[in-house]
């Protein structure tokens, strides 16, 4: 079943600047928002808030999908500039399965090399749908994705194995 989006009671824009512009319902404008998502790595498209400079709450937005297609542009935007988390797709190589190890990864940004310091730099998620992906911070404080380590190939399953 699709959804229609709905018409927003608000809207969203760019100043001079590059800086989010929020205009409620009423027509108060306000400048330098930030979006925020509720549960990030979960559900990156359910729950989300617009935010003011000073830290106050301006929407709730439940789900990305209900909004015109431009304010969704603008936020996918926005998201794009401040959040850097690189798709691990396929573990190649690890120098070595005792810790600090270096690792040779394909991610949706290319082929990288990252370190793992400790076993304790990788954190199990768990999905809205039982995903079971993991969250890796590599020595350098980047953080890479497995958005579910089950669909991995071969290799990969069991060089993670051996970490987890």
């Amino acid at each position: 079943m699709s959804r229609k989006p709905v018409t927003s009671p608000f809207t969203l824009s760019r100043n001079a600047f590059g800086k989010l512009v929020y205009v409620d319902a009423g027509g108060t404008r306000h400048e330098g928002v930030t979006p925020v998502r509720a549960f990030a790595l979960s559900a990156p498209d359910q729950g989300l808030s617009l935010v003011s400079a000073e830290g106050k709450e301006l929407q709730w937005i439940e789900r990305l999908d209900d909004l015109p297609e431009v304010t969704r542009s603008l936020l996918a935007e926005e998201f794009a500039q401040r959040e850097f988390m690189p798709v691990i797709q396929r573990i190649v190589t690890v120098g070595s399965y005792a810790t600090p190890s270096t690792w040779q990864v394909e991610t949706d940004r290319g082929a990288t090399e990252l370190i793992l310091k400790s076993e304790d730099d990788i954190r199990r998620l768990k999905g809205a749908a039982g995903i079971n992906g993991l969250l890796i911070a590599d020595s350098n404080g980047i953080h890479y994705l497995i958005r579910d380590r089950n669909a991995l190939d071969a290799h990969s399953r069991k060089i993670l194995k051996r970490f987890l």
